[in-house]
């Protein structure tokens, strides 16, 4: 797996995941953006986000969407390097991972809050 494909892994990954997902979760995902960076920027890290995180959801939830995101949409942004990092560089365990890392992520615009990821084997 070489550093230079790990977009075109994950993006085949997430949207094989959406396809999988239940028709109405599928259509709720339509509306959470996807973008893929490298590691967490200097800003992100100012907010406290951590070096090491593989993903992160911002903006509004299903659960709270009029919560005060200014004009902030519903994204989830995977850490490809970080969830490489993790995953050993090994292209399974990666893919298995950007699975796993988009799922949490996209659990949280649903509205499931931390303690709700580890039921679902999420965590």
């Amino acid at each position: 797996m070489r550093p230079a494909d790990l977009e075109a892994i994950a993006r085949r990954v997430v949207d094989e995941t959406v396809a999988a997902l239940p028709a109405d979760v599928a259509a709720a995902a339509e509306g959470v953006a996807t973008v893929f960076e490298p590691r967490p920027a200097r800003h992100w890290l100012d907010d406290g986000v951590m070096p090491y995180d593989l993903g992160l959801f911002s903006g509004p939830s299903m659960r709270d969407p009029e919560a005060s995101c200014g004009d902030e949409a519903p994204l989830v942004t995977l850490f490809l390097r970080n969830i490489a990092d993790y995953s050993g560089w090994n292209a399974a365990a990666f893919e298995e991972e950007v699975e796993r890392t988009w799922l949490h992520e996209f659990g949280h615009y649903l509205g499931l809050e931390e303690r709700d990821m580890a039921p679902r084997d999420l965590d």
